[in-house]
């Protein structure tokens, strides 16, 4: 019950304390939150850790809050089977977990002399940061300037999880702490006269390596909202190439994300990707994946989590 306190609820909305996100608590969301309480009771049912039994078990700590439910991180570590504990300098590994877009700020503890770090170099995920990582990993530019540019854009917020983007026209004057972005069709063929779907390649990052791929589709007409309507469970090789896989790989590592998601889009016109958001404290498996998909995600996760963690530095 002590999750509650992390949320105000007035006038049918929800706020979210820590990252500022208002959500509308409409039969949609009420729909999600029971489909989420469906999964966490079947994630309490998983055998934990299966494949570490004949492996010790590390300990880790988190630093300067530890996740929710509903964050990636609870039910891939708890089927991983890791051992939790508050003292990071008992820790074999200690995990960075702050839900905020700038943790520049943030005094992280001193881990044992041998202990792995998860995040702890990744604090600025703002859109303006992850773009110029994306441009100087992969080549070509994902920001553009509003000032100068003709044309539709994206525009969006510098927080994580605003999901608040809009297609604007340029040139104009940038409104504060907003970001400015091509525009990636990233749009599916159209199927049965129904409305057209677009395709984000979310692809969480364990250890920085993609794991998996959630391929979420959603209507265009909703394109900048996390209300999708399909998702599909694919391996990183089903999605990408092998020199994506390594960019991929680079930009994680240039901006210092160990674990977390990454939004991707595959622009039609050009058939390349682009990295449009970074987030450290992912949340997920997607409400829209079949809950047999869901638990499979968290098993593959967790398995590449083991692989890495019991690994000698």
């Amino acid at each position: 019950m002590s999750w509650l306190s992390e949320f105000h609820y007035a006038n049918g909305e929800v706020l979210v304390k820590k990252t500022g996100t208002i959500l509308r608590l409409d039969k949609a969301l009420r729909g999600d939150i029971f489909a989420w309480l469906v999964f966490y009771a079947a994630v309490q049912s998983l055998p934990i850790g299966a494949w570490m039994r004949v492996r010790r078990a590390p300990k880790l700590a988190f630093a300067p809050d530890r996740p929710r439910p509903w964050y990636l991180a609870w039910p891939v570590l708890k089927a991983a089977g890791v051992r939790m504990v508050r003292d990071a300098a008992k820790a074999d590994i200690v995990f960075h977990f702050d839900d905020s877009t700038d943790t520049s700020a943030v005094a992280l503890p001193a881990p044992a002399p041998k202990a792995r770090t998860i995040n702890y170099h990744c604090r600025d995920v703002s859109k303006t940061r992850v773009g110029v990582v994306f441009e100087a990993v992969f080549g070509y530019p994902l920001a553009v300037d509003p000032r100068s540019f003709s044309g539709a854009m994206v525009e969006k917020s510098e927080k994580n999880g605003a999901h608040d983007g809009r297609i604007v026209q340029g040139p104009l004057e940038p409104l504060p702490n907003r970001t400015y972005q091509r525009v990636i069709d990233n749009s599916m063929a159209p199927q049965n006269g129904r409305e057209i779907l677009v395709e984000d390649l979310r692809t969480p990052m364990i250890w920085g390596q993609p794991a998996l791929v959630f391929r979420k589709r959603r209507n265009i007409s909703r394109r900048f909202a996390n209300d999708n309507v399909d998702c599909v469970l694919a391996r990183p090789e089903e999605v990408f190439s092998h020199e994506e896989i390594a960019k991929l790989c680079a930009f994680a590592a240039a901006l210092g994300l160990d674990w977390g998601g990454l939004d991707v889009l595959r622009d039609r016109a050009d058939g390349r990707i682009y990295i449009v958001d970074a987030n450290k404290t992912d949340m997920g498996p997607p409400i829209s994946l079949p809950l047999a998909d869901k638990l499979k995600a968290i098993k593959i996760l967790a398995r590449a989590f083991n692989d890495r963690a019991v690994q000698p530095l």
